[in-house]
């Protein structure tokens, strides 16, 4: 009997003890892209405070159903939710609070090359349309006076799965490209008109690094840690500018002194007008529910994305992220400021 009471007493204390971890721990669910910084920030952050969050890096649609469904703390995406998707989220009101931004790049395998390409918007959306088929063409040619370009067929790639990537990517090319923008349109899945689809940005790196005279697109962050080669896009004002941490910041202060103070961020900064401003960019986002239902978790969720947008936002150009504009962190902190927390 004595030993059925102590095993009893050891029970009671695990589950006592399993109760409270989960209590403080927070789980999360969504886009690859900033899988590596948000790695970082809750590694950093469980050592600072003992908090630990679980995050499922699944895409950003499998985020935003799992936050909807209320199987997830907070969600994160690299496209923002849609109003429909809006309403069927089971806990009410969402907000986007942007963390970061990256850059879509059209990365191709033309080794003739001795400097980077250049494309503007129209052109890239005629290559991706099945309109331009040939690199030495007219258009392409007068673009890089100069340049030795083959006189071979461009193969595009897509991405075959729906993501984020792909939703900026389109979201840019409907914004420049009035064919474009009535189809195919943009969003995280659309009816590419030609081209090879291969899944995530590894498969669309590998498919353009084996095969000659192809055109691909990944993230800016990826490209680099590849040493894959990238167009610089002509922007807005004109520039050709080559996608940098700078140009991608330089693209988020331009859309953030626009923003009215009650916005609620779900913002494109594509074709941004800013000097010096990469066009394909984007901010990545937490999806947060405006009432927490957990006020023990909300607290603890609100009080990690406070310091991931103090102290968090340093550590983002280590890895090939551009930090938020310091106003746009201020003005998200206000923002913060609104979400309440359900009676316990």
């Amino acid at each position: 009997m004595r030993v059925a009471s102590k095993l009893a007493v050891v029970a009671a204390l695990v589950a006592t003890g399993a109760t409270a971890a989960m209590a403080q721990d927070l789980t999360g669910a969504g886009a690859t892209f900033p899988y590596p910084i948000y790695s970082k920030w809750f590694s950093d952050y469980a050592a600072k405070t003992g908090v630990k969050i679980n995050y499922q890096s699944i895409g950003s649609g499998g985020g935003i159903r799992q936050l909807s469904e209320q199987t997830v703390d907070f969600g994160a995406s690299d496209a923002p939710m849609s109003d429909a998707e809006l309403a069927k989220a089971k806990g009410g009101a969402v907000l986007h609070i942007p963390t970061v931004l990256g850059a879509v790049v059209a990365t191709y395998n033309l080794p003739q090359l001795t400097k980077a390409l250049r494309l503007d918007g129209a052109t890239l959306a005629d290559l991706y349309l099945g309109k331009i088929t040939k690199w030495n063409d007219a258009r392409i040619a007068a673009l890089n006076p100069g340049a030795k370009l083959p006189d071979t067929d461009v193969l595009v790639v897509h991405r075959s799965d729906g993501s984020g990537t792909s939703y900026v990517f389109t979201d840019y090319l409907a914004s420049v490209s009035p064919v474009w923008a009535a189809k195919p349109g943009k969003g995280k899945e659309v009816q590419w008109p030609v081209g090879l689809g291969a899944k995530g940005n590894e498969g669309v790196a590998g498919q353009v690094k084996q095969l000659p005279g192809s055109i691909g697109y990944i993230e800016l962050a990826y490209a680099k840690q590849n040493k894959l080669a990238f167009a610089d896009i002509r922007n807005a004002k004109g520039q050709f500018v080559t996608p940098s941490i700078a140009a991608v910041t330089a693209a988020a202060a331009g859309a953030a002194a626009a923003l009215p103070a009650n916005t609620d961020y779900r913002v494109s900064i594509v074709n941004a007008a800013g000097a010096g401003a990469y066009p394909i960019s984007s901010f990545t986002w937490l999806l947060v529910y405006q009432t927490q239902p957990d006020a023990v978790k909300g607290k603890k969720l609100l009080d990690f994305v406070r310091w991931a947008l103090v102290d968090g936002e340093k550590s983002a150009a280590t890895l090939d992220y551009a930090p938020l504009p310091p106003a746009m962190a201020k003005q998200l902190l206000k923002r913060l400021g609104t979400v309440s927390l359900a009676a316990k």
